[in-house]
């Protein structure tokens, strides 16, 4: 499978997507780490890819994605953001109601 559909596919099979360096267990950056521990807060089931074991998704998905940077949120095949995007709409409020609501419509 071409890089290229394995990402679209990775993307339209987790509604809650988290292209990240590790795992949520063992996050290897300080940005991936954050992220992550943003999502838990949320209390939602949610995919991840580990980039670091995928070199070929890490280099094909910023120029798919038009964002350069990871960690990379996919909310229901949207790209929400990076980091920073992430830990902000956690602390607004708005991160933990959207990814509850795409969690009710995409039950387990």
């Amino acid at each position: 499978m071409e890089t290229l559909e394995k990402i679209k596919k990775q993307i339209s099979e987790n509604p809650i997507l988290i292209y990240m360096k590790g795992s949520p267990k063992f996050p290897s950056c300080g940005f991936s780490a954050r992220a992550v521990e943003a999502l838990i807060k949320c209390n939602v089931p949610f995919g991840y890819v580990d980039i670091l074991q995928h070199p070929d998704i890490r280099s094909t998905l910023p120029s798919y994605a038009n964002w350069p940077t990871f960690p990379q949120l996919w909310v229901e095949g949207e790209l929400i953001g990076g980091c920073d995007i992430i830990l902000e709409m956690l602390q607004q409020g708005e991160l933990q109601l959207l990814l509850k609501e795409v969690s009710e419509r995409h039950p387990e």
